[in-house]
């Protein structure tokens, strides 16, 4: 057993974790040899967004966990519910007025909005797979109309039809009396309008896969096989899991019911449910759930434009069970921590190394090398720059602090830091007078850079900061950096001022020092 495997079983990252209940689930491996299937689900009546980022995410990660634990091959598919009808019509997509023509009928039977694909569903899951495979995400993607359409579901449909009492049985007690009284687990596509009809049905020969239903005042006998009905969201989840014999599937605390009722139906046909992890769901910066409807959330662009993708994945990393505020503010943080984190992975034993998120972020091939310089740091200099600062002038302060020049990796950050200062960071600024032992404590530091050489290193510029601070009045070291950071940034909170003024020049520090002061 290799060190590696040795260490992932005993490992306490939460990935190693999930992956150890497959190992549990099949301790001789699955059956034939067949590969553990990992599934994750999406609702095509929207574009994804970084909640699908994340669950792919994190099942990927889990998928890698489960390699290091076993030899047993896998498979991930990323599954597509486009047989659902269209509930209602998305504000943020053209041709408003003839999606409302088709409200109820299968997304996948819907014509395209945007008219570039045959149907709405085919736009979605184009654009689907388009942002999977922009992350890199190894997995096969599937869709509903084609597992329906095609006949791959009809011997599992056929055995929903044989336990329709028993799966009835599940889901009454939990339906309010009005539900109850017209739900059905089969929902028959109507061969005369193409809705999808929510009404009762009545099974005539399972075997057939034939059931009876009223339509528009007729009785219609009809088949629910070949695409021409589809299951309710409970039951087609767990009919799907079934079918496909998916062994993993995490979800979110608001399907935690869904989940429970489609584990029961799973058992029900026959088959034990996927093991699982419930995420939490993240909040706004008030605490508040995100919700599409409200607009309070952060898109996967958003977070793209000001921040890293390795710094989304190790936000998403993080403490999935518990509720996370998601919003701008979270992002400069995230950036920095996942690189404090990749800087301490090649020096830590095996152990430390599968519970670093970055072990996990980059499946084992960590990179070694971390920027020469923060994000924080490289927010607070074009902070002082203004929000007209530009990418050459940042080059130019960093030509004579980094050796070797700057990287592709360090120029992208510069990049997110000047349109993160641009839009949130310099309206915000505001610097004050000082105040008190402020001042002097500025002049004396003044004085202190002017006997500094030019290339003053921050360590020691840094020195001479604490100095200040410890011997220029103020009740804590806290204060005096408090001082700094709004006199001088225009921001509570700030750097190493050694580092700042190291990277920012000794004379243009100066020059920021005289401004505060009013000389």
């Amino acid at each position: 057993m290799s060190d590696l495997r040795a260490s992932a079983l005993a490992s306490k990252a939460w990935p190693y974790e999930e992956a150890r209940k497959l190992l549990k689930r099949y301790p001789d491996g699955k059956p034939n040899g067949a590969p553990v299937l990992f599934e994750t689900g999406y609702g095509p009546s929207g574009l994804p967004h970084i909640g699908t980022f994340n669950e792919v995410l994190r099942t990927t990660m889990i998928r890698n966990a489960f390699h290091a634990l076993s030899d047993a091959p896998t498979r991930l598919i990323a599954f597509s519910d486009d047989l659902d009808g269209l509930r209602k019509v998305p504000d943020n997509v053209p041709n408003q007025a003839m999606l409302t023509e088709h409200l109820g009928k299968p997304l996948s039977r819907i014509p395209d909005p945007f008219e570039k694909f045959e149907s709405f569903a085919r736009h979605n899951n184009a654009m689907l797979r388009d942002f999977l495979d922009r992350f890199g995400f190894q997995y096969e993607f599937m869709s509903s109309s084609s597992q329906y359409e095609s006949g791959a579901f009809d011997d599992a449909l056929r055995n929903v039809l044989r336990n329709y009492d028993a799966i009835m049985a599940v889901m009454l007690p939990t339906l309010r009396k009005e539900r109850a009284a017209t739900y059905s687990p089969v929902l028959p596509i109507s061969e005369k309008t193409g809705v999808v009809l929510q009404i009762p049905v009545e099974v005539i020969d399972a075997d057939a896969g034939t059931i009876r239903f009223e339509d528009g005042g007729d009785i219609v006998t009809q088949s629910i096989l070949g695409g021409k009905a589809k299951l309710q969201w409970k039951v087609d989840w767990a009919m799907r899991w079934v079918a496909l014999g998916v062994d993993y599937e995490m979800f979110g605390k608001d399907l935690t019911d869904s989940g429970i009722q489609s584990g029961k139906i799973a058992r029900v046909l026959g088959a034990r449910p996927p093991e699982s992890l419930i995420y939490e769901l993240f909040l706004d910066e008030k605490g508040e759930k995100i919700s599409k409807s409200k607009g309070n959330g952060l898109t996967l662009d958003q977070w793209l434009d000001y921040g890293t993708q390795e710094s989304l994945s190790f936000f998403a990393y993080r403490e999935p069970k518990k509720a996370k505020q998601l919003h701008i503010g979270v992002i400069p943080r995230a950036v920095d921590e996942y690189f404090q984190f990749r800087g301490n992975y090649a020096a830590q034993p095996i152990e430390q190394k599968l519970g670093n998120p970055v072990h996990h972020i980059h499946d084992g091939k960590t990179p070694e090398t971390v920027p020469p310089v923060t994000f924080g740091l490289l927010l607070n200099l074009v902070g002082v720059l203004g929000a007209q600062a530009t990418a050459d002038q940042v080059h130019s302060y960093l030509r004579n602090y980094v050796e070797g020049g700057v990287t592709p990796e360090l120029d992208a950050l510069i990049g997110h830091a000047l349109a993160y200062n641009r839009d949130y960071v310099a309206p915000t600024l505001k610097r004050r007078a000082p105040e008190g032992v402020e001042v002097a404590a500025l002049d004396r530091l003044d004085h202190e850079l002017a006997l500094l050489p030019a290339d003053a290193d921050a360590t020691a510029i840094q020195n001479i900061v604490y100095a200040i601070g410890n011997e220029g009045g103020f009740e804590n070291l806290r204060d005096w950096f408090k001082a700094l950071y709004e006199t001088l940034l225009g921001s509570s909170q700030g750097p190493r001022m050694g580092s700042f003024i190291a990277l920012y020049g000794v004379e243009p520090s100066r020059k920021l020092i005289a401004e505060a002061l009013g000389k």
